[in-house]
């Protein structure tokens, strides 16, 4: 037996669709992804026009605020009323509030916007992963949920090539309609392609709580949290080590960093495809950890002897290794918690990683300071290294 637990059969439907809907949920979370993402980067414009570092980064910080607060909430409504509505709704909201920011002239309004763009924002991250494990069946599943996790690399790198270009020659306005623009994109493609999968009859024990009696989600849940520790380690501070502590230009380690986003995108995918292969989601979720671990261990300690040369490739790897987890947990969330509490599942997962990414940024930026950078990637290994024995034994 595997620790997949496959979900009641779904109504046929053609491949066609099947794979429409998945581009369609891509779309939808990869439009979020760069309003999330992608706001940050317009920190150069906004201290070039005058606004301190300190202000300009808590009005870039707004729609990560947003996307934390209601993300368990939207859970609970695609729980309640499916996934389409949700889809479109927080699409549309992100498409609202983006444009009304572009406009506006005062900055409480600006930063409200922002942070109600990050409400929007959240509702696709349930809701479209729970659209494909209802309509793809689980030998295909995990390959399907490894490409829609490609969308938070996909926006952060769109963000990255296109908001500061756009700020900067067109104004801070325009740029905002890049993700805004495209969740409107996104919420008529959702109207139009999205079909809610269908779900079991209800019966009293699929709507018991999975979280009662049973430790397996919240052990599941705490994997991601700690293995989202070196995922944004060397996200926030990788390219900062190759300009201070290697002395490569801004623009070489720019563009490292950015292969390795999309490598990192691969490797969702091929973790995904894996997970097919072998029948289960948490024996691939535990050997991915002790890569995570053994990869940033070794970068530690290329990083401390500066042995530069096997430090940069270690960096690459280490980063696509800690992001292949995303799409195996995610997936055996969904399926663990079953068609009536995967939403509320699904929200809690990302509220637990969207907490540790905020806060790996400023205690490790003081450990840095404080010690140097090796000994943060050596944090980073021992919360790797953590989750290991966490990850739950598959039946």
């Amino acid at each position: 037996m595997t620790d997949v637990r496959p979900m009641d059969p779904v109504t046929q439907i053609g491949d066609g669709r099947r794979w429409l809907m998945l581009a369609l949920g891509v779309f939808a979370q990869t439009s979020s992804s760069i309003f999330i993402h992608g706001t940050p980067f317009l920190l150069p414009a906004l201290t070039a026009r005058g606004d301190s570092l300190a202000s300009a980064g808590a009005l870039v910080a707004l729609p990560t605020v947003g996307l934390v607060c209601t993300l368990i909430a939207w859970g609970y409504v695609v729980d309640r009323i499916g996934e389409r509505i949700v889809l479109v709704a927080g699409t549309l909201l992100m498409f609202v509030a983006g444009v009304a920011a572009a406009v506006v002239d005062n900055p409480v309004a600006f930063g409200a916007l922002l942070f109600v763009g990050g409400i929007g924002a959240a509702s696709s991250n349930g809701a479209s992963g729970r659209v494909i494990v209802g309509w793809f069946p689980p030998d295909r599943r995990g390959l399907a949920m490894g490409i829609r996790q490609t969308a938070q690399p996909l926006g952060v790198g769109i963000g990255a090539l296109t908001i500061p270009w756009v700020a900067a020659h067109h104004g801070i306005p325009a740029a905002l309609l890049v993700p805004a623009l495209m969740a409107g994109v996104a919420a008529i493609g959702c109207l139009v392609g999205i079909v809610d999968p269908p779900r079991p009859a209800a019966k009293a024990a699929d709507r018991a709580n999975p979280y009662r009696g049973d430790s397996t989600l919240w052990r599941i849940h705490g994997v991601s949290i700690l293995l989202v520790v070196p995922q944004a380690t060397l996200w926030t501070f990788g390219l900062l080590w190759l300009h201070v502590d290697l002395g490569w230009s801004l623009a070489a380690a720019g563009a490292l960093m950015t292969a390795t986003q999309f490598l990192g995108a691969a490797g969702r995918i091929g973790a995904g495809a894996w997970s097919d292969r072998v029948g289960s989601r948490l024996g691939p979720l535990r050997q991915v950890a002790i890569a995570a671990a053994l990869a940033m261990a070794a970068l530690t300690v290329t990083a401390w002897t500066d042995w530069w040369w096997a430090a940069v490739p270690l960096m690459v790897a280490a980063s696509v290794i800690s992001v292949s987890d995303n799409g195996l947990a995610f997936t055996a969330v969904a399926e663990i918690a079953g068609p009536f509490w995967s939403g509320r599942g699904l929200g809690i997962q990302n509220t637990g990683q969207n907490l540790a990414i905020a806060a790996v940024p400023p205690l490790f930026g003081a450990a840095i300071t404080a010690t140097s950078f090796p000994v943060v990637y050596a944090l980073a290994a021992i919360a790797a290294l953590a989750a290991v024995p966490l990850v739950p034994r598959g039946s």
